[in-house]
């Protein structure tokens, strides 16, 4: 049993010596967002006359937001001739005929507006923007998916920066339209933020290499097509064509300035989904890009940071096994290593922890909320329950991690919207929802265990891990039981209103 105790703790330190070279990293992405924030990029020319523009919107069973996106697309500060709206729509639901009846409507008032349907749904969300490209007319390609609604002057504010013809892509930060709807949708908010404004912002202008997100962005259609197209090997189609058209030389721009704004996912099960999709696929994409990464002939600093942006999502399985191991490592197994001394425990376990997985994370998050609003010291309130959350996303992520690892096929989830803007619109849109499985169950296991080992902490008196295993509790309790409680309460509405059907007749 002792030498299962060494063990433990020996892989324990050295997930945590991981962990916190990531976190040390976060330090590194913030020092390079504030010594490049200013060096706002400026347009080479003006391209005179404008180019062709086709905009591709991907939709599946997207009933209660397609006909918004439409309208926003169609409201484009943008030639009609010179632009072509494709909808591509692999819808089964009544989408199908939304979208239909949108198009007809605007084909009348003379836009050029196409719906662009398969008979399969083959490659998912990639294969129907490679598809869509066999009939585009345009030399520049917009993607937005459901949830966005970009501004009016988007086209005008993007579009001239591709007077370098060294541009391949120019990607826009998301914003919110639903932040305020409740507690997890600010929470998520926090998180896109930090990634769009620190992560993007450092890479694109230190530099390195970053990633067209999926959406909100505009691609040179010559640089898609010789960086070899959408591919969809991966689920994280997006990631991979970026790497691709990078390495074969291609520059991306960042514009943090011009925001597209997006609806959240509501529900726990729709973001956890989202979050399931975005891990894997770049885990997936990681697998396939880094040895080609490496065996190009891109500089030093760009293949370390190619290489901690692909690997960063092994951190989730880091962070489970972390929470495996936390009983033996806060117990003998850690006064076994250390000889008993606290100081040396302190210096070894408690210090490494919380730089790692507190402050690192905290001053990343405050950095983007301090940048973009006025009254930022109100959402500092909500830093600990965003680390909590993190936390307890660690079940859902890491089985994402193992899937690609292992190379489990899953399908490409689409993430439910719902136009929703206030508390209690969702209930009154049943079509879609987001399944919950097994993973809920476990997750609330490891708060109980976490609430175990609270108990004992206390009892022992180990204060110093104490804030720690609260947000250890915390995060799995919160994660778990709002996954179980808002599943349950859209089955309990579907029922009563299949009552109330049923009576009708």
């Amino acid at each position: 049993m002792q030498y299962v105790h060494l063990i433990g703790t020996i892989v324990y330190f050295a997930m945590l010596i991981t962990l916190a070279a990531y976190g040390l990293h976060r330090y590194w992405m913030i020092y390079l967002y504030y010594k490049h924030r200013k060096e706002v990029p400026m347009p080479a020319g003006h391209l005179d006359p404008l180019p062709r523009v086709t905009v591709q919107l991907p939709l599946y069973n997207e009933m209660y937001v397609a006909e918004r996106l439409i309208d926003a697309i169609t409201a484009l500060d943008y030639p009609k001739d010179k632009l072509q709206i494709q909808v591509l729509d692999d819808s089964t639901d009544e989408t199908v005929d939304i979208v239909n009846r949108k198009v007809t409507e605007l084909c009348a008032k003379g836009f050029d507006i196409v719906a662009v349907r398969r008979s399969d749904r083959v490659g998912f969300k990639a294969g129907a923007l490679q598809n869509g490209l066999r009939t585009a007319t345009g030399d520049f390609i917009a993607i937005f998916d459901a949830d966005f609604v970009p501004g009016s002057d988007l086209l005008q504010k993007t579009i001239h920066f591709f007077s370098d013809q060294h541009i391949g892509m120019i990607q826009t930060r998301w914003g919110h339209l639903n932040d305020r709807y409740s507690l997890l949708t600010r929470i998520q908010s926090m998180l896109i933020d930090g990634h769009f404004l620190i992560e993007q912002t450092a890479r694109a202008r230190s530099g390195r290499f970053f990633n067209f997100n999926g959406t909100a962005g505009i691609w040179r259609r010559s640089c898609i097509e010789e960086s070899g197209g959408w591919q969809h090997d991966t689920l994280a189609e997006d990631l991979d064509l970026s790497y691709r058209a990078q390495i074969k030389g291609w520059r991306f721009l960042f514009l943090p300035e011009i925001v597209t704004p997006a609806e959240l996912p509501v529900e726990m099960n729709a973001f956890k989904s989202q979050q399931h999709r975005w891990v894997k696929g770049q885990i997936q994409t990681c697998k396939k890009m880094l040895p080609i990464l490496w065996r190009s002939n891109m500089s030093p600093k760009i293949k370390l940071e190619g290489t901690v942006h692909l690997t960063s999502n092994f951190g989730h399985l880091m962070l489970l096994v972390l929470c495996i191991l936390f009983h033996s490592s806060a117990s003998t197994s850690t006064n076994q290593v250390t000889g008993g001394n606290p100081w040396t425990k302190m210096m070894l376990v408690d210090i490494p922890l919380f730089l790692a997985a507190s402050v690192s994370i905290s001053a990343f998050y405050f950095c983007a909320q301090k940048e973009l609003h006025n009254q930022w010291w109100k959402r500092l309130l909500y830093l600990p329950l965003l680390m909590a959350v993190g936390v307890g996303l660690s079940v859902n992520n890491a089985r994402a991690v193992l899937e690609a690892i292992f190379n489990y096929r899953s399908d490409f989830v689409r993430t439910p919207k719902y136009g929703a803007f206030c508390r209690g619109e969702v209930g009154l849109k049943q079509k879609y929802l987001a399944l919950r499985g097994i993973v809920p169950y476990i997750e609330l296991a490891f708060g109980l265990y976490f609430s175990y080992l609270l108990f004992q902490a206390i009892d022992r008196g180990q204060w110093s891990i104490v804030p720690f295993i609260m947000v250890f509790q915390v995060g799995f309790l919160y994660v778990g039981l709002m996954s179980l409680a808002q599943t349950s309460l859209r089955v309990f509405r579907q029922t009563q209103q299949a009552g109330l059907s049923t009576a009708g007749v």
